[in-house]
């Protein structure tokens, strides 16, 4: 999924509007949002959330100013959280400020198609820049160090890996495309009914009806998220058969009970898979806590989930990287 500001700002300027690009260039202590959060203010319409609350109010009303006064060199402004911002949160966030005429519409959907394409950028602005650089690549994150008046900011920007394989068209994979869509998933559907998907809103997943399902597996990318909740369980066990050919997914979850678990597991030792393979299979799926058989309620536990999955996994590729974050003053 593209990050979800270069869309929206290629709409507003597309609309020919001015816009003000407010980011979140750093936090310290408890914030409502985390930093690389975006969101975008025009003369009289905003656009995603930096995390509402007075912080927000603040933030669109100078945005606003800009928008209506001759400056526009990009601007840094701390924030305090404590009670006379209105907010209990108690921590301290620094807002970059950048104004983006509606002319400059080509350069942003280069960057956003470049982004689409599965390409790395970074985003780079100083005390003194008049708008920010681009480069290809990624560094450490987001990054900011200096003080409101000299400082330096790095953004890397980048469509987050989230693929998932979703076999099975029923009400709880239905419920579950609505979960996953807006979480930034890319989502690939798969059925053999021919029928499957009359009906269905599938905007946003890319569908596919198959004889064989269980072939589309060995195309999925590496760290993909595979979910079965088919109609038959003969698919489902050819389905886990496939999975398990693969070494390098990020999650593999199946739709029953810990009967159906048990009898799937016998039937694959059988054939040879290795005992301890097992672990890596999840079912019963979903977070604990949620026992409602809701296809909504379901859902809900099995998107908590992958979401869950997924964040840790980013969280530990930002881990991996080399270097260490500046503190600020």
């Amino acid at each position: 999924m593209v990050v979800d500001w270069l869309v929206a700002l290629s709409t507003q300027l597309a609309a020919g509007d001015d816009v003000v690009l407010v980011t979140v260039a750093r936090t310290q202590g408890s914030a409502p949002r985390e930093a690389a959060t975006s969101m975008l203010v025009g003369s009289a319409t905003t656009a995603l959330t930096i995390g509402g609350g007075h912080l927000e109010w603040q933030a669109t009303a100078h945005a606003r100013r800009l928008l209506s006064s001759d400056t526009r060199c990009p601007e840094m402004i701390r924030y305090n959280l404590g009670a006379r911002l209105g907010q209990c949160c108690g921590g301290v966030v620094w807002l970059l400020y950048e104004y983006i005429p509606a002319t400059t519409l080509p350069q942003w959907l280069d960057r956003r198609s470049a982004v689409e394409r599965g390409e790395s950028l970074q985003r780079h602005l100083t005390h003194n820049s008049t708008t920010s650089s681009w480069t290809f690549g990624q560094g450490h994150g987001t990054t900011m160090h200096g003080s409101p008046d000299q400082w330096e900011f790095v953004q890397d920007i980048a469509a987050a890996a989230f693929p998932v394989y979703l076999f099975g068209a029923g009400h709880v994979a239905q419920a579950l495309a609505r979960q996953l869509l807006p979480l930034g998933a890319t989502l690939t559907w798969i059925d053999s009914r021919d029928e499957a998907f009359a009906g269905i809103d599938t905007a946003g997943a890319q569908t596919l009806v198959t004889d064989s399902p269980e072939s589309e597996v060995a195309s999925a990318p590496p760290g993909t998220f595979f979910v079965i909740m088919t109609h038959s369980h003969t698919l489902d066990f050819a389905l886990c058969e496939a999975v398990f050919s693969r070494h390098d997914f990020a999650y593999f979850g199946l739709i029953g009970s810990q009967t159906k678990r048990a009898s799937f597991e016998h039937r694959l030792l059988d054939r040879g898979l290795a005992r301890e393979r097992l672990e890596e299979l999840t079912c019963p799926i979903g977070i604990a806590g949620i026992v409602s058989k809701q296809p909504a309620a379901i859902a809900l536990a099995v998107a908590a989930e992958l979401f869950m999955r997924h964040t840790a996994r980013q969280m530990l590729a930002h881990a991996s990287k080399s270097g260490q974050a500046i503190e600020i003053r």
